[in-house]
């Protein structure tokens, strides 16, 4: 079993930036390649970033890229988002997710672990 636990969301102003983070516990969380997706009100959970476990890769949706930056700290067993720039269309839950298969993260479809999500609101 692999714990997810998201934090740092919170209200920022539009132009503004956040770091999220998701801790990871229980099983070796090195092995496990990482996702962030985030779901607005009366809309569908879609894909933010995600992080290959080995090489690192990352790879963005088009509506963040050169905003948002995913990375992870294996000695710590954290995900993190940094965002910048924010928009009031980036206002949404945030989850973060993990699976030892990458296909399935990054669809984040039959995805293992998924934690329970942390609140980002972007005022304008």
């Amino acid at each position: 079993q692999v714990q997810l636990v998201e934090s740092g969301g919170g209200l920022v102003q539009a132009g503004g930036s956040l770091r999220l983070s998701c801790a990871a516990s229980g099983r070796t969380f090195s092995n496990y390649e990482m996702a962030w997706f985030r779901q607005a009100p009366g809309k569908e959970r879609e894909f933010v970033a995600a992080l290959r476990s080995a090489g690192g890769t990352t790879y963005y949706a088009d509506s963040v890229k050169g905003r948002f930056t995913i990375s992870r700290d294996n000695a710590k067993n954290t995900v993190y988002l940094q965002m910048s720039s924010l928009k009031p269309e980036d206002t949404a839950v945030y989850y973060c997710a993990a699976d030892l298969i990458f296909a399935k993260v990054r669809a984040g479809t039959r995805v293992d672990y998924w934690g329970q999500g942390t609140q980002v609101t972007v005022s304008s």
